[in-house]
């Protein structure tokens, strides 16, 4: 006997002879894991993705060297959206202005700025009104036909236009909709990062403006960063609402069919939970906030945990059926099953592990705690749940508690054992044949499959704009709150078409006293690419130079320096820039100086306006070429840009994990199939039928038009994790079969028939629990629900009627 055999038999006689002392020692850590279920915090948006890419530590060190005085604070804004039948009366101007001297006038809302179309046409009648409560004097002074020249006067400023909805008619002076911008200082930090998360110190802010919204006798709608987090926090919530419960009551159904007992379906369901305790109870205890991410975890943690607890009792039953007693039929259940259950765990382990080589932390989060809920999995359905099933049925024996249905799914003349053996037919007639059949059509479909898109925004995590039909039937306490985010920036889009342009930054480092750095500056900006908005030949941009074209048009006496150091006449000088740069840091332009060059002048900004509704890919290579045209050192960055390298991320970490998840899966069947029964080419067999799978997948993303995002990009990983769990357990009875003495096809038919149905239990059900993140109302957790449900399908059907030919061949050969 091998040490391995020895150990599981040492494990199988602990488990049948002090059954109640594995079952207390396991309840007591559950309530040591159930300590730190309140210690789990939440974390969720796009925010949590960009923190470690370089892209937003270049912006991140953008932000930290231009702004005025360089002090430490933040800045972030709200937008109010008014609508009406025409906003641009003067009823309308001054229910924006009174709205926006509101939120001044409240000190904890961190308001020092606010503009809008209001503000400009009170400035134009009165160029002296500077405050809101001077600008609002002002229009309630000025008479309708004033409003309206000033408006006509301002028709032509794109910086007006822009915050007008697009059926803005100049010569009526009407629009039906425009925005107001307040601008908010925070503490230095806190929005440094990318994106939106659902801890925005602007959340409740601006849920504070809302209301007051709402009071105002406007129609007002407040949008920004701190109401699309505050949705996504909503998000969590609402999606474990939805998924939970559909996820037991399915579950529940499935697993009433499947062990038709209701002691047995007691025990099972005490393991899943107590699987759920420990993996959460671990990210408490390791302070691992739950984020979106995460919500896919406890469903894969019950599809694992099913399969392990349908096969322990399902194998159980057949040894029972042969009249064995408890204590031996469990001993023969946990002899054959441990080393499969070892097999799989491991194979399962390294391929939801594969994600913790992510360089994106919530991935790696992923990585962690999905491989360490699998190790737990194992530890409660190999050895607790076998353990609990003995005490139960030995209690059961010395008790009047009548007998329920006790016989093994796929029993020879049922009708799911007449139609398991499909794969066993192929493989008697032309296996070899169906085996080039299927590697031709796996090459055809990774290849269609390799062209899957990549995607990351704000979007992919938000609810659409329209509920979906089935949550008007739901009970009203599962009800989520109507969605607002993607509603209103799709109406952004639509309304405020001018107003919606994006920007990328290009950072230079150099010495910008040279006589040369406001020309290469300038002359970059000439014929930009496509994605870049033009204002002319030239790029629409804001940096060095608009601040001296500003000055220079309040003062003369700088626009006659500005005259004399510009020895080509178009407008940037090109000598003597450092007594320009002076100049400027000792005018009252200074705080905008600092916005775009360094007191040492040897770094400056520019930012450039690009299509809003442009592809992340080409304007980072747009933004890049600008970079590029620069005389100095230049780096793209922005938003966009961070976006788009956290896009490049998402990729190379699907491409990575499955090359890892395939060859150390690889290894590991190699090395585990010579361990437990010298028959190491048993682990190639054992990988062929999930790699046919994993091209399926590939194909079918694609085709689905599913891109790779945050959360499916773990897919084709988890993907050879879970299904490696269906080959594994078809080629171990295989093997146990063979060991027997039958033939090749005699030990096929029992195996697809004994543990085939048992797979076929696991199946059903794993699929109906991952499928329904369908439910959930954010489409990242949809997608990711619907292409586990697929590839578990895909990984059944593989082991059910690929491998079986794949097992003649190899019998054939080796």
């Amino acid at each position: 006997m091998s040490r391995h055999e020895r150990a599981v038999e040492r494990l199988g006689g602990l488990i049948t002879e002090r059954p109640g002392t594995i079952v207390l020692a396991f309840l007591a850590v559950t309530l040591l894991f159930a300590g730190g279920l309140g210690g789990t915090g939440t974390e969720a948006g796009t925010g949590q993705f960009t923190e470690d890419v370089p892209a937003q530590q270049a912006l991140e060190d953008v932000q930290d060297r231009f702004g005025p005085r360089g002090e430490s604070a933040d800045t972030a804004s709200t937008q109010l959206i008014q609508r009406g039948e025409n906003v641009l009366t003067r009823e309308g101007l001054l229910r924006m202005l009174a709205l926006q001297e509101s939120v001044l006038d409240r000190e904890e809302l961190r308001a020092t700025e606010a503009t809008s179309a209001a503000t400009t046409v009170a400035r134009t009648i009165d160029p002296e009104a500077e405050t809101l409560a001077q600008q609002r004097a002002t229009l309630r002074e000025a008479s309708d036909r004033e409003v309206r020249e000033a408006v006509r006067e301002n028709a032509d400023s794109p910086a007006f236009t822009g915050q007008l909805s697009e059926d803005f008619n100049a010569e009526s002076a009407t629009a039906s909709a425009t925005i107001g911008t307040v601008t908010h200082e925070l503490p230095g930090g806190v929005s440094g990062t990318t994106g939106n998360d659902a801890n925005s110190p602007m959340t409740p802010i601006q849920q504070e403006i809302e209301t007051m919204a709402e009071r105002s006798d406007g129609q007002f709608q407040v949008f920004g960063s701190g109401i699309v987090s505050g949705e996504f926090q909503t998000i969590i919530e609402d999606s474990l609402l939805i998924v939970v419960p559909a996820a037991v009551v399915l579950l529940l159904f499935f697993l009433i069919v499947a062990y038709r007992d209701p002691i047995d379906l007691a025990v099972g369901l005490l393991a899943l939970s107590m699987t759920v305790v420990w993996t959460f109870g671990f990210m408490g205890l390791a302070g691992i906030p739950f984020s979106q991410m995460l919500i896919s975890v406890p469903v894969l943690l019950l599809a694992v945990g099913i399969d392990f607890g349908i096969h322990i009792i399902n194998r159980y039953r057949e040894e029972r059926s042969a009249a064995a007693s408890v204590g031996a039929a469990m001993e023969r259940t946990t002899d054959q099953l441990l080393v499969a259950f070892v097999l799989v765990i491991g194979t399962t382990v390294v391929g939801f592990g594969a994600n913790y080589t992510s360089s994106l932390q919530p991935i790696r989060d992923f990585g962690l705690v999905s491989a360490l809920g699998i190790a737990f999995t194992f530890l409660i359905f190999g050895i607790f749940m076998p353990a609990l099933k003995v005490l139960t049925d030995r209690w059961r024996e010395d008790s009047p508690i009548p007998e329920f249905s006790s016989e093994p799914l796929g029993e020879e003349d049922s009708a799911l054992g007449r139609v398991l053996p499909v794969g066993v037919a192929i493989a008697r007639r032309a296996p070899i044949a169906f085996l080039l059949v299927t590697l031709v059509a796996a090459g055809a479909m990774g290849a269609y499959g390799s062209e899957v898109d990549t995607s990351f925004s704000d979007e992919d995590f938000l609810p659409p704009e329209e509920q979906p039909g089935y949550i008007e039937y739901l009970p009203a306490e599962l009800q989520p709150a109507e969605p607002q985010v993607t509603g209103t920036m799709n109406y952004l889009e639509e309304t405020f078409p001018q107003g919606q342009e994006g920007t990328v930054i290009v950072s230079i480092d150099g010495q910008l006293r040279e006589d040369y750095a406001l020309e290469s500056i300038h002359r970059a900006g000439e014929d930009p690419p496509e994605t870049v908005i033009r204002d002319g030949r030239y790029a629409d941009s804001q940096s060095i130079i608009t601040v001296i074209e500003q000055y220079a048009a309040q003062n003369p006496e700088f626009a006659a320096l500005v005259e004399r150091n510009d020895r080509n006449g178009n407008g940037v000088p090109d000598q003597n820039l450092e007594t320009i740069y002076d100049e400027l840091y000792a005018s009252p332009y200074e705080d905008q100086a600092r916005q775009y060059i360094t007191e040492d002048y040897r770094a400056a900004q520019v930012q450039y306006a690009v299509e809003g509704d442009a592809a992340q890919e080409a304007v980072g290579e747009d933004a890049r070429e600008l970079a590029d045209r620069h005389r100095l050192d230049a780096t793209a960055t922005g938003e966009t840009l961070v976006f788009e390298a956290v896009s490049d991320v998402i990729f190379d970490s699907a491409v990575r994990s499955l090359a890892l998840a395939l060859v150390a899966t690889g290894l590991f069947l190699i090395a585990g199939y010579w361990v437990v029964a010298r028959r190491p080419s048993l682990g190639v067999v054992n990988l062929f039928p999930i790699a046919v799978s994993i091209a399926a997948l590939a194909g079918t993303m694609r085709y689905a038009g599913i891109p790779f995002n945050a959360l499916t990009a773990t897919i084709l990983s988890v993907s050879i994790g879970l299904g490696v769990d269906y080959t594994v357990h078809v080629v171990h009875r295989f093997v146990d079969e063979l060991d027997d003495g039958v033939d090749t096809l005699t030990a096929l038919d029992r195996t697809v028939r004994g543990t085939g149905g048992a797979l076929t239990g696991s199946m059903l059900t794993t699929v109906t629990g991952m499928g329904v993140l369908v439910l959930a109302i954010t489409p990242i957790l949809g997608q990711f629900g619907l292409l586990l449900s697929i590839s578990i399908l895909y990984a059944y059907l593989a082991s059910i009627i690929v491998l079986p030919s794949a097992l003649v061949v190899w019998a054939r050969v080796a």
